[in-house]
């Protein structure tokens, strides 16, 4: 490659431009769903977009929301977020939104046809498992998921009892 008057040849580069740097992703969780990794087996996360008003912005802000008793349906190629309660921005007077209102989750086409056919055929079910800012944007962490039987439960808490107790016997016997 020779370097012509300011120009690279050959490399078909734009040479003197600045390089852009990202910043990194920040993300502000606002609510998450802890009885989901209790409750049900998580086979996949997806990230989603989600249709609000001014005032639920304003509100999820100050973090006033639960997600805990939320589910996703896929009806007409479209997703539905039910059972989540926004609670109303204490300034926004008349123009304040309904609690629990169905909101409109943005998908691609591909994901939303994929995703109706697990949750139609198969028994899976889709769930929130958190609620975020990342970049200005409010969005939707879903889990695709199955029901825990009650001795799965059993079995995920004893797992957890014996790793705290081997942690601290490592902690005595070391430290």
């Amino acid at each position: 490659m020779q370097a012509v008057r300011g120009r690279v040849r050959g490399g078909g580069g734009v040479v003197g431009c600045a390089a852009v740097v990202k910043k990194p992703e920040t993300l502000k969780v606002v609510a998450t769903n802890r009885k989901a990794t209790h409750d049900f087996h998580i086979h996949e996360r997806m990230e989603a977009g989600i249709v609000l008003l001014g005032s639920e912005v304003k509100s999820l802000r100050d973090a006033k929301t639960t997600i805990a008793d939320g589910w996703v349906e896929i009806r007409k190629g479209e997703a539905w977020l039910h059972g989540i309660q926004i609670n109303e921005y204490k300034w926004a007077n008349q123009f304040n939104h309904d609690v629990g209102r169905t909101r409109k989750l943005l998908l691609h086409k591909q994901e939303l046809g994929k995703l109706a056919i697990k949750t139609q055929q198969r028994g899976f079910t889709l769930i929130p498992l958190s609620l975020y800012f990342k970049e200005g944007k409010v969005k939707v962490e879903l889990a695709l998921v199955t029901h825990k039987k009650q001795h799965d439960k059993r079995d995920a808490k004893r797992e957890a009892d014996d790793k705290r107790e081997i942690a601290r016997a490592m902690k005595r016997g070391h430290g």
